[in-house]
């Protein structure tokens, strides 16, 4: 009679010991991006500027209460993203301008984990900006602006549509950050 006994006192301690009850959760995974073919087409609505915006890229109007003539959003789908553009014309008041575009740019230091500034200088078109990125979880990782110094300015920043989160973010911000490096190269100025 022992042995019934035994047997299920056996049987008892093997499922205890089988039973692990510490529990290690999988890391956050983020999902694939398939990203789009490169190629470029010119945006030009007859306003004061034009360059190259990516093939996947839809050009909007800002028509939010306030803004001037010029200003635009190039909204990017695939990748959930804009990349607003606000015009200015000079006059006399680039200073101005680009003390405005720094306040802008450094209001993030409360989120970034540094801010770095990166010169664009095409004296042959007498063209001048500053690219901005931004490292950390910011709301907008890529600031620019490109002038001609005496008639246009022009300021862009990116976004996306989804809580910051660098991590997840960064390779997408890295592809569009081509894309803006490529239309502030290509920015032509309508005398």
């Amino acid at each position: 009679m022992t042995r019934p006994r035994n047997i299920w006192l056996m049987i008892w301690l093997i499922a205890v010991m089988a039973c692990d009850r510490s529990y290690t959760p999988k890391p956050a995974g983020y999902m694939r991006i398939d990203y789009p073919e490169k190629s470029y087409r010119l945006y030009d609505a007859q306003g004061p500027y034009q360059f190259e915006i990516p093939e996947y890229a839809v050009v909007q109007v800002d028509s939010s209460r306030g803004n001037d003539a010029g200003w635009l959003n190039v909204v990017i789908p695939p990748l959930n993203g804009t990349i607003h553009l606000s015009y200015k014309p000079v006059n006399g008041n680039l200073e101005e301008y680009i003390a405005d575009c720094r306040t802008l740019v450094y209001k993030h230091t409360v989120k970034a984990d540094g801010i770095e500034e990166s010169p664009f200088i095409h004296r042959e078109k007498n063209q001048f900006g500053m690219v901005y990125d931004l490292q950390g979880d910011v709301a907008s990782a890529v600031q620019f602006f490109v002038t001609d110094s005496t008639h246009h300015f022009l300021r862009g920043s990116l976004y996306f549509n989804t809580s910051p989160n660098r991590d997840s973010l960064n390779p997408v911000i890295e592809f569009l950050r081509e894309d803006i490096i490529h239309m502030i190269e290509t920015t032509a100025w309508n005398y």
